[in-house]
């Protein structure tokens, strides 16, 4: 149990499997300037999370608390910090890379990476929705301009970021292609994809003609042979961000965009996400939830690459 001083976490002190993970506890942290602690009460777990589990990925050696996406409510502010009072509801994304430690009971968060939580979405759904929703949104609106009219190819369209990204494209007003087994292909309907596509029996990027933008979930390859199915002019956003220079040489060759971008902490974002939330047109489809102590269970669930969704974690 708790006191005022400590809290809970889930903390790692080698690289490793699920198995690695530990409830610890830690000292509560105080919030700096322009900084607010939150009361976590539900946490997304993406693939970001299992890989640095596994790698250290940007963070390196542990120990490190994991955990990017929040809901909950102000617990203390920072000096300055005049954009929310304690007790407040906000969600947010903590700053990528170097922000994490969503997977505890509090966290220190910028104001600026949170916003208010619209009072008709829960916490489930409010710790699912950033980072994923970030993504996807930064991808489509800020590196590929979608416009109504638009054909958008999402792979992995069942994913986290793909199922997200597949209704912000919809409420742009694109035609949505997304890939994904013949399985979860009503799933794909469900939510608004066009034209869905079996990876496992189709080559997208063989049969798949004229689209104006791709959100590439996948990297490798996959960003390289995915240029070809665009439009002159179009743009394939990857979300992987390294890889090899064949991308770039590629997409000039073929007179089309090419661009791997990460994930940036964006209250601007944030405020059309809830709004898009708030509206109905963006719903996070929750693959399992799990108390934080079974943090160790999501992580082993995320490692199969089999979710349709996204994966939460509860504070309470």
């Amino acid at each position: 149990m708790s006191d005022v001083n400590t809290m809970r976490a889930i903390s790692q002190d080698v690289l490793g499997g699920p198995e690695v993970l530990k409830e610890v506890q830690v000292e509560r942290p105080k919030p700096g300037p322009n900084e607010v602690l939150v009361r976590v009460r539900a946490a997304g777990v993406n693939p970001t999370d299992w890989k640095h589990r596994a790698t250290g990925g940007f963070l390196g050696e542990p120990p490190f608390v994991l955990g990017w996406d929040v809901s909950g409510e102000v617990a203390e502010t920072g000096i300055g910090a005049a954009a929310f009072r304690p007790g407040d509801e906000v969600f947010g994304m903590l700053p990528y890379p170097f922000g994490h430690g969503s997977h505890a009971e509090y966290v220190t968060v910028p104001v600026r990476a949170l916003v208010h939580k619209p009072a008709s979405l829960d916490h489930v759904q409010a710790g699912a929705l950033p980072l994923v929703s970030l993504t996807a949104w930064q991808a489509l609106t800020e590196h590929a301009d979608v416009q109504p009219g638009q054909r958008v190819l999402i792979h992995a369209a069942a994913g986290g970021v793909g199922h997200v990204a597949v209704q912000i494209a919809k409420a742009r007003g694109a035609y949505v292609i997304g890939t994904a087994s013949e399985g979860k292909h009503d799933f794909l309907r469900e939510i608004g994809v066009d034209e869905p596509v079996d990876y496992r029996s189709t080559d997208v990027t063989e049969t798949v003609r004229d689209v104006d933008v791709v959100l590439d979930t996948l990297g490798g390859e996959t960003s390289v042979r995915s240029l070809r199915v665009l439009r002159p002019g179009g743009v394939v956003v990857s979300i992987l961000p390294v890889g090899d220079d064949d991308f770039y040489e590629e997409a000039e060759r073929l007179g089309v965009r090419a661009v791997r971008m990460l994930v940036d902490a964006d209250r601007s974002g944030m405020r059309a996400i809830a709004e898009l939330a708030e509206s109905g047109r963006l719903k996070a489809t929750i693959a399992g939830t799990f108390p934080l102590a079974d943090a160790a269970k999501a992580h082993e669930l995320g490692d199969t690459g089999r979710t349709t969704g996204k994966l939460v974690l509860l504070a309470d």
